[in-house]
């Protein structure tokens, strides 16, 4: 009996670390040996942590996934030699979370930290404070200002703009700017 049959909890959270890029096809794979082998009692379940980014540049905004823990995926599994012989050799995996060749399970409540079934959605945003920008939407339409203050969070920002001979700050929603143009 080898030391990871003896280390058999039953079915819990384990981390296999991999390639850089290749948490899908490890998640596909594995996939298929479980369905092909019928090991759907001992390698329950299978998940690559995401979250969608909404990107924002101008007014135009695109929806991006993003790996939280890229280079890993997460394993609900019964740890046995052959169910880590199964996830080690697919290719592309490096190994599992742990010292040496023992993997270590997550805890309850990491693992419900991680795997929390809310979609993350976090605003990323290609502007930066100091960026000119113009404005394309509301009352100071057409006008051009420093950007000098942003708030990603709310998606608010603060343009400096020049009318009347003064610096003028204008709050402003970002979807009302767009970087301007270099000439």
């Amino acid at each position: 009996m080898s030391d990871i049959n003896e280390m058999n909890e039953g079915l819990k959270w384990y981390v296999a670390h991999t390639y850089s890029g290749y948490e899908n096809k490890v998640k596909a794979n594995l996939e298929k040996i479980v369905e092909n082998r019928g090991l759907g009692e001992l390698i329950t379940d299978i998940r690559i942590p995401t979250e969608t980014i909404v990107e924002s540049d101008g007014g135009r905004e695109r929806e991006v996934e993003s790996k939280i823990f890229p280079s890993y995926v997460l394993i609900k599994m019964v740890m046995s030699d052959e169910t880590w012989h199964i996830v080690r050799n697919i290719t592309g995996v490096t190994g599992f979370v742990g010292p040496g060749s023992k993997p270590v399970p997550l805890t309850e409540e990491e693992a419900a930290a991680i795997i929390s079934e809310e979609p993350v959605t976090t605003t990323a945003t290609s502007f930066a404070v100091g960026d000119t920008v113009d404005i394309i939407d509301g009352i100071f339409r057409g006008y051009s200002g420093k950007l000098s203050l942003l708030d990603v969070e709310t998606g608010e920002c603060t343009v400096i703009v020049s009318t009347v001979g003064r610096d003028m700050p204008v709050n402003l929603d970002i979807k009302c700017i767009k970087k301007a143009q270099d000439n």
